[in-house]
């Protein structure tokens, strides 16, 4: 694998607020506008390492990391982080890589991060894909468990969300569940769902994604196909249907996922 091509790790010190923080991330230099990735809830960076398999996407600048309370980042204060919270890591992060301009691709919770990123600074991006992230209160059939399936211990909220995830028909439903343990500290759930659940129900997030100027690309698995607002989004944004697979394409499809990424990409760039 040539320099280019290979991701390198890094560990950056924030502090969020009050709150200190350690991100744990991927990253690698190149030449073009860099590809920004931010991971959904209960993943980690390395749903996007396989960005180094892609010839379209060989010398293009890279940024991953591990959302604080997930994989190997670090969080002081796991009930501070809220989707608000992870906002500013993102923007904290992208200023100490020195990254202006990008092209952006969020999934499920990162998605959710991407849009209000987007929103605050909406001519920073290049292009916006988002992966199922949260646009509506139906969104939320994961997150809003910490409301129908309430439990005061995290842990056991935790565990019994694994279970019920991991039992149900979705294709990844089983693969992502087996990892959650191991991917997030369940001291930061709460805040994180309460926050998810507050944003998809009060936060006009459909027209706040319909209102921004770049291009825009809606992925969405095969098995999520009745998603009520996908007539809305036929006007403005590309729809990116993901055959055999629900939630989760980088667990799924990816071969689908990674190509529509690099033509939405490699189309945006050759117009500019």
């Amino acid at each position: 694998m040539s320099p280019v091509r290979k991701l390198e790790r890094f560990t950056l010190p924030l502090t969020v607020g009050a709150t200190r923080v350690e991100v744990s991330g991927l990253h690698r230099g190149g030449t073009g506008t860099p590809l920004v990735f931010l991971h959904g809830f209960g993943s980690t960076k390395e749903d996007y390492a396989d960005v180094v398999q892609q010839e379209r996407l060989t010398d293009r600048p890279v940024l991953a990391y591990d959302a604080p309370g997930c994989g190997a980042s670090h969080c002081a204060d796991l009930g501070a982080v809220s989707i608000p919270f992870l906002v500013s890591v993102a923007e904290q992060v992208l200023q100490s890589r020195q990254i202006d301009r990008f092209h952006l691709v969020g999934h499920s919770m990162g998605g959710l991060t991407a849009l209000l990123l987007a929103d605050g600074d909406p001519g920073r991006i290049a292009s916006f894909t988002n992966i199922e992230g949260n646009l509506a209160p139906e969104d939320c059939f994961l997150s809003r468990q910490i409301v129908t399936h309430s439990h005061d211990d995290p842990d056991e909220f935790l565990a019994r969300f694994a279970e019920r995830v991991g039992g149900s028909p979705f294709y990844g439903g089983a693969l992502y569940a087996s990892s959650l343990p191991h991917k997030v500290r369940a001291a930061a759930v709460r805040a994180i769902f309460e926050s998810m659940v507050d944003l998809s129900d009060h936060g006009k997030l459909l027209d706040r994604f319909l209102a921004l100027p770049a291009p825009k690309m809606f992925m969405y698995g095969e098995q999520n196909n009745t998603l009520s607002y996908l007539p809305a989004l036929a006007e403005g944004v590309e729809l990116a249907e993901i055959e055999h697979c629900a939630h989760f394409p980088m667990y799924s499809n990816p071969p689908q996922m990674w190509a529509r990424i690099a033509d939405l990409v490699s189309r945006v760039d050759s117009r500019s």
